[in-house]
């Protein structure tokens, strides 16, 4: 195993993406080719927003100029400012006006390079009715009947209950492309979790029984981001007890470790009561997990099918520090030194040998000293 296979981050290598997200893609690539104004992408959190994002940009060619505004609750004119910026404009304006004028060059200089501008706007949810409204207006920007910038709204399901309000009938009217992720179903999870295990070297090797997966698929409603901390859990609670294959009992001991407290059994939607046993268990799980997490490198315990088992193992990285380093000159030094002395009282000893035995027990002295540095 290469790395962690059920990181959070989003690393390009472990993108994923199962027949919905392919379908989004390609609607959504569409609307930008095209220049089709307004696009919305809308899904509850961690069903793979942020990926797909990823994904897009990845796939559209260098000819889009684009620019993402990641914190969009903001006054009207920081707005206008965030999006300068965003886009590599070195100014900062102090009216609308200003700003308007100065955007109009910058689109129109834009076509005629035979660019397209995309601007996206992520956690939308979060945007005043009075700055969408705003931002609608951007959409005015035409030259020979073709949009100059195209607008993403990306954003949770409750940007979907603000654009169907009355007074954003407007800018709703105006949305060309329009697409909401669902989480994913049982058998996407099953190939999600069997993607990111293949990256890192895991193929052709049971990791999780088939109990374990259907568990996690419960447990987490299909939410990518709920899987990847529920796997990463599972995978760290297997090394620490040494279980060589990973069954639906750990998985459900791992979720009831992740709950807050009060909190329903399952990281995902689901309601259901869980034990005061396994509670218990993984309170003690949790101790062991952060002394594994000290002082041994994260181990994936697997079986081949034919029941041979095999271990692997992630070598931690070591980062040097200060201490480590003067450890290590410390040894280098004493060590050459020694080298030296040690040729020095060879040759003393033929020639001097009363003097012998005391230089050898300093130069003994000397190493000992060392060594404790």
């Amino acid at each position: 195993m290469t790395a962690k296979p059920f990181q959070i981050s989003s690393d390009p290598k472990f993108l994923w993406l199962g027949e919905k997200h392919k379908e989004a893609l390609a609607i959504l690539k569409y609307g930008v080719l095209d220049s089709r104004g307004f696009l919305l992408l809308t899904g509850d959190v961690g069903t793979g927003k942020t990926t797909l994002i990823h994904a897009l940009l990845q796939n559209l060619k260098t000819d889009v100029v684009w620019a993402s505004i990641f914190d969009p609750g903001l006054e009207k004119l920081d707005f206008f400012n965030y999006v300068a910026k965003a886009f590599g404009i070195n100014k900062t304006f102090t009216t609308k006006g200003e700003f308007l004028a100065y955007f109009d060059k910058f689109l129109q200089l834009a076509f005629i390079k035979r660019e397209k501008v995309l601007l996206i706007i992520d956690e939308a949810q979060r945007i005043s009715s009075e700055l969408l409204e705003e931002i609608r207006l951007l959409s005015n920007f035409e030259l020979e009947g073709t949009k100059l910038l195209n607008i993403f709204f990306v954003g949770q399901n409750e940007l979907n209950e603000m654009l169907l309000d009355p007074k954003n009938k407007a800018l709703r009217q105006r949305i060309t492309i329009n697409y909401n992720i669902e989480p994913l179903s049982i058998e996407e999870t099953r190939e999600y979790i069997q993607f990111r295990l293949g990256i890192v070297g895991v193929i052709n090797r049971t990791v999780f029984t088939g109990d374990a997966l259907t568990e996690i698929h419960r447990l987490t409603a299909g939410y990518p981001r709920r899987i990847n901390i529920l796997c990463d859990h599972a995978l760290l609670t297997g090394y620490v007890r040494g279980v060589q294959i990973i069954d639906s009992g750990t998985v459900r001991e791992c979720d009831a470790e992740l709950r807050i407290p009060g909190q329903s059994e399952g990281t995902g939607a689901v309601e259901a009561s869980g034990t005061d046993e396994a509670v218990g268990t993984a309170k003690g799980v949790a101790g062991e997990k952060a002394d594994a997490r000290e002082k041994k490198p994260e181990e994936v315990v697997t079986e081949k099918a034919g029941a041979v088992h095999e271990t692997t193992v992630v070598e931690p990285v070591v980062e040097p520090t200060a201490e480590r380093i003067r450890t290590g000159l410390f040894m280098k030094a004493g060590t050459f030194l020694l080298i030296a002395l040690c040729v020095i009282l060879a040759a003393g000893y033929f020639y001097r040998p009363e003097v012998y035995d005391e230089s050898a027990k300093a130069i003994w002295d000397f190493w000992r000293e060392m060594m404790k540095r």
